[in-house]
């Protein structure tokens, strides 16, 4: 399993952002393997990870038209700035409380 961190300083945010973020979501977990995606904002910084079986569900999905039309968008619009991390999982482990 793979994890991507992504970690943004947040210019603007607007009712497309959360349109388009929702659309994002949805096409990640439903078409390109996306075992789970969480996403935060606090103050100016927003980080979201994504968990993916494979390098190549990763690829797939940084590539498809509709995503990279909402990347141009965060760079032109929403992020001041923006890093992507790619780590792959190497333990795992639950604990119910």
């Amino acid at each position: 399993m793979y994890v991507v961190i992504f970690r943004a300083r947040v210019r603007a945010l607007d009712e497309e952002y959360s349109r388009v973020a929702t659309r994002m979501r949805e096409l990640a977990l439903g078409q390109f393997g996306c075992i789970a995606f969480h996403a935060v904002t606090e103050g100016p910084d927003e980080v979201a990870l994504s968990y993916w079986p494979s390098e190549e569900a990763i690829r797939a999905w940084k590539s498809h038209p509709e995503h990279v039309s909402a990347q141009q968008a965060g760079r032109e619009r929403w992020y001041a700035s923006y890093s992507v991390e790619v780590a792959q999982v190497t333990r795992e482990y639950r604990v119910a409380c």
